[in-house]
């Protein structure tokens, strides 16, 4: 059975570390703030600048000025700090971004993302990712395994206009995780229900199924 979004969010938390500064991308990576171990000191930056995000409000929390990049409304923790999104592009563009979760239209088998763009569709536009994954070696991508209408998301190549290049090495599907290496999506963990049968037909690019590969428990 599919992971639902907060299944993907839960899972993506996993690869927080104590300490770590993070970005979340707009969509299903907003979620992992509600996901931080509550024992583990993480900061979560906002490039509209917002660095200490907190979980989603609650009714009585909100605050329509406490926004994140996506607009959404968000909380700040306790040490958080506000600054202009000039100083918020400086930190990501100078590497000190420990770890940024992306959503994606496509990702191919050299590592290449492609998220901002489709032809014929009124999308956000580019936003900071761009400078994302360029000042991030650490990245994790989660969407769908395919698309509404099947089309796999997991190409030779992708066919949309690159948001970067060769600069992704983690994927995380509604169907599974995999890692990017040498021209090649490598199967680490299934979802629960998930057949490695499954996967393999809605994957496009090439596909290697790691002997160890692990179902993810919740």
């Amino acid at each position: 059975m599919a992971l639902t979004r907060e299944q993907m969010a839960q899972r993506v938390a996993r690869e927080l570390k104590d300490g770590y500064y993070v970005n979340l991308g707009i969509g299903i990576p907003t979620l992992v703030a509600n996901y931080v171990p509550a024992d583990m000191d993480v900061m979560l930056q906002s490039e509209n600048g917002l660095l200490g995000m907190g979980e989603f409000p609650t009714e009585a929390q909100l605050d329509a000025d406490m926004i994140n990049a996506g607009k959404q409304t968000v909380t700040a923790r306790r040490g958080a700090s506000i600054f202009n999104s000039a100083e918020s592009f400086a930190m990501i563009r100078g590497g000190h971004v420990d770890l940024t979760v992306l959503g994606a239209f496509e990702v191919d088998v050299e590592g290449n993302i492609a998220s901002w763009m489709i032809p014929g569709k009124l999308v956000k536009g580019m936003g900071g990712a761009m400078d994302l994954v360029a000042g991030a070696d650490n990245i994790i991508v989660t969407m769908t395994h395919a698309s509404k209408d099947g089309e796999s998301k997991l190409l030779s190549r992708c066919s949309l206009p690159l948001t970067g290049a060769g600069c992704i090495r983690k994927v995380l599907t509604d169907l599974a995780y995999l890692e990017i290496e040498n021209g090649a999506f490598i199967l680490r963990e299934t979802a629960p229900g998930v057949s490695v049968e499954e996967i393999i037909e809605k994957t496009a690019g090439k596909l290697i199924v790691a002997d160890d590969v692990k179902e993810m428990t919740f």
